[in-house]
């Protein structure tokens, strides 16, 4: 684990849902995914509110963020985004007032819908000791949180899981693609991945008795009851459904930002009704590229998709809040590990070429400053 923090330091039950679906208003998370903020620090990326240098938590508190989440690998090479790391970002989170999310994976890496890579430690397990590795593992994660008096609100059970996780002992699918033959193997699958879920749910429960456990899929505009059926149906536990939706990326769904972000409110709305359970959108991005006016353009764009979305999903009792996914990226920043994998910068960040909040996400914020493109 890397330990040169050196900015960060300086400145410092039931199966299915059982919580009501009356969210209050007050307690709506407007939260911002800050995974990488250690590593961009240590890289020397700075941030400021337009006067001078500014701390970033700081920063986005002002600008109304009230909520964090902070993503959890069980052993990657570079060390960020381990416990160690993510339990620096919680401390510092939760100093400054912010509720807290965990996102745990795993994984040694970046898990999804078409990546979910068991730990190589992990790699020759039975299903009986992924079980206890699950169970350990999440309780590893929470008890070092509860040692340092953090109490995080929520917490994951996997990373966009609508193919499960821990592949291939809990990969699943769609139950209705399987063929007759398929199907008693696809059963069993969905009682491991069901299996696997619920034992992290217990787990978390056990650490913190009143945590809202999450199972998050990708894809907030697609309605998927036969997943949500499916974990039902074997066993599956969960407080509340998360989702991820990033309406700029048309190439991914053949649909325009508008049709998503419409998709994802009637979705949003149908499994609140469905099962009964607050719905929490744990991702979501808008681009973010471009220097002068190309930048000017790309950011107004956004501001206008971010501000269709927020209105959405706040006329949505039910809907628990919003996560940006990594806002604090800008300048063409990218990680240690998308060196050696060839991948450029992430572009879906949401701070100005400054090192500003952009227009987004202080829509998404709700800021009283005021911005000018």
């Amino acid at each position: 684990m890397k330990k040169i923090f050196v900015f960060g330091a300086v400145i410092l039950l039931l199966s299915g849902c059982y919580y009501k679906t009356d969210s209050p208003r007050g307690s709506w998370a407007r939260g911002c995914d800050l995974s990488w903020l250690s590593e961009m620090e240590h890289d020397g990326v700075t941030f400021s509110d337009s006067i001078a240098p500014a701390e970033c938590i700081s920063l986005l508190r002002e600008a109304g963020m009230n909520a964090v989440r902070l993503r959890v690998w069980v052993n990657h090479a570079t060390g960020w985004s381990n416990k160690e790391d993510m339990l620096y970002l919680a401390k510092r989170a939760s100093k400054q007032g912010q509720r807290i999310m965990i996102d745990i994976h795993y994984s040694d890496f970046f898990a999804d819908p078409a990546h979910q890579t068991p730990p190589a430690a992990w790699q020759n397990y039975s299903y009986e000791m992924m079980l206890e590795a699950v169970r350990e593992h999440t309780l590893d994660v929470l008890y070092a949180l509860k040692e340092e008096g953090i109490k995080p609100e929520w917490v994951q059970i996997g990373n966009e899981t609508p193919n499960g996780m821990l592949w291939p002992m809990g990969k699943v699918q769609n139950p209705s693609l399987a063929s007759i033959a398929e199907k008693e193997e696809m059963d069993l699958q969905w009682d491991r991945y069901a299996g696997l879920t619920a034992m992290g749910y217990n787990a978390a429960k056990e650490a913190f008795g009143d945590i809202r456990v999450i199972v998050h899929v990708d894809n907030a505009y697609e309605y998927r009851d036969w997943f949500w059926r499916a974990m039902k149906a074997h066993g599956g536990k969960w407080d509340m459904i998360g989702l991820s939706h990033y309406p700029m990326m048309a190439a991914w769904s053949g649909k325009s930002w508008q049709e998503m972000n419409e998709l994802a409110e009637v979705n949003v709305q149908q499994l609140i009704r469905e099962w009964h359970c607050p719905v929490m959108i744990c991702e979501v991005g808008m681009m973010n590229y471009g220097e002068g006016e190309v930048y000017d353009s790309v950011a107004a764009l956004s501001n206008r998709v971010m501000t269709d979305f927020v209105e959405r999903m706040e006329r949505i009792d039910s809907c628990a809040g919003i996560f940006y996914w990594e806002p604090e990226v800008y300048g063409g920043w990218r990680p240690a590990e998308y060196v050696p994998l060839g991948w450029g910068g992430y572009d879906m960040g949401s701070f100005t070429p400054d090192g500003m909040p952009s227009p987004a996400l202080r829509t998404l914020l709700r800021s009283q400053s005021k911005t000018t493109l």
